[in-house]
């Protein structure tokens, strides 16, 4: 985990991070879906978000859809 992390998303983010390294599909799954619900919770009906996607995030989701392949392969 990051110094810097005090939000939930970063900490969910690392955790997620952590699962796909070791492969754990089980456990990515739900974090994934926790750090969802985590960025879409924002401020309201009328709120805009003005945050860019972090790379960090692009590249956990973009190995957590090969690790669903792989496992659909196995």
């Amino acid at each position: 985990m990051e110094k810097d992390e005090r939000r939930l998303g970063d900490r969910i983010l690392s955790a997620l991070e952590l699962a796909l390294e070791h492969g754990n599909l089980t456990v990515a799954e739900p974090l994934a879906q926790a750090l969802e619900l985590c960025m879409t919770a924002f401020g309201g009906p009328d709120a805009v978000d003005h945050r860019g996607v972090p790379t960090r995030l692009l590249q956990a989701l973009d190995r957590l859809d090969s690790l669903r392949r792989a496992e659909k392969a196995a």
